[in-house]
């Protein structure tokens, strides 16, 4: 893979998460102006809240920039993995560590040189692979906190 493939997985992390984009929200306006007690509702016992998705979908961006490195990163700032308890951060905390991790892994596929696209990351999954899927999980969970913002404010 070249580099116009390169400025293209950017491009698509980056409508992913804070657009400019056509299909509707990105993740990053699916969180904006959600307060901190829309943030921590749950449409039902034992179901994700929209701060739950705000944390796990950092979590998973610190993960995919951890695997461009080769295994090694800092840590996350919360113990666990993939889902975290309640009272690990505030909800302005969780929407900071989202943008913070956003900003960490578009700054590290920025940085890795085009040819280790094609690099393997874990198994069989590319380097270009795990970042086109990293910008499928933004939509993802920005579609699930859209469906929850409507509930709420019925």
């Amino acid at each position: 893979m070249g580099l116009t493939a390169k400025r293209e997985l950017l491009s698509l992390v980056d409508e992913a998460f804070d657009g400019p984009a056509w299909h509707g929200p990105t993740l990053r306006r699916a969180v904006a102006g959600v307060t901190a007690r829309q943030a921590a509702w749950r449409p039902a016992p034992g179901r994700h809240s929209i701060r739950d998705l705000a944390v796990h979908a950092a979590y998973w961006k610190h993960e995919v920039r951890r695997r461009l490195n080769g295994g090694t990163s800092d840590p996350f700032p919360l113990d666990g993995a993939n889902w975290f308890a309640d009272g690990d951060v505030s909800w302005r905390e969780a929407v900071q560590l989202l943008i913070d991790e956003h900003r960490k892994l578009r700054g590290a596929i920025a940085a890795m040189p085009a040819a280790a696209l094609d690099r393997p990351v874990r198994g069989r999954d590319t380097a270009a692979f795990t970042i086109r899927g990293i910008a499928a999980h933004d939509l993802y969970h920005a579609g699930q906190i859209q469906l929850l913002r409507r509930l709420i404010s019925k």
